[in-house]
């Protein structure tokens, strides 16, 4: 039986594994979907839940299916040990970005004032 399915995980539960397969942190998808991260956190431990359009903006920025947060029947979160690389390497590739950028910016600087 799927973990996920009605009744063993509340829409809560797949609501944090949908971010967290996402490799989101909750100010992230609050930030994209224009909530304050208490709203989504309150989603997550099932004391409210999000209207149908928002549900339906999860399902979309996360990749799992709106059947799958309604139900826990369907596609899921793709959180494999391979997809958990792929983020690893997204967040050094993000890291090396932000310092090239910041060594540019120190030349640039230097030789604007030289």
């Amino acid at each position: 039986m799927d973990s996920y399915a009605e009744p063993v995980a509340t829409l809560g539960d797949r609501l944090t594994a949908a971010r967290e397969g996402a490799g989101l942190e909750v100010a992230a998808l609050a930030e994209e979907l224009g909530l304050r991260p208490e709203t989504l956190e309150g989603w997550e431990v099932d004391q409210a839940e999000p209207t149908a359009t928002l549900l339906g903006r999860i399902a979309a920025i996360t990749g799992v299916s709106l059947v799958w947060l309604l139900t826990g029947e369907g596609a899921g979160p793709q959180d494999t040990a391979a997809g958990a690389a792929l983020r690893a390497e997204l967040r050094d590739l993000r890291r090396l970005l932000a310092e090239a950028v910041a060594r540019v910016d120190r030349l640039e600087e230097t030789l604007g004032h030289g």
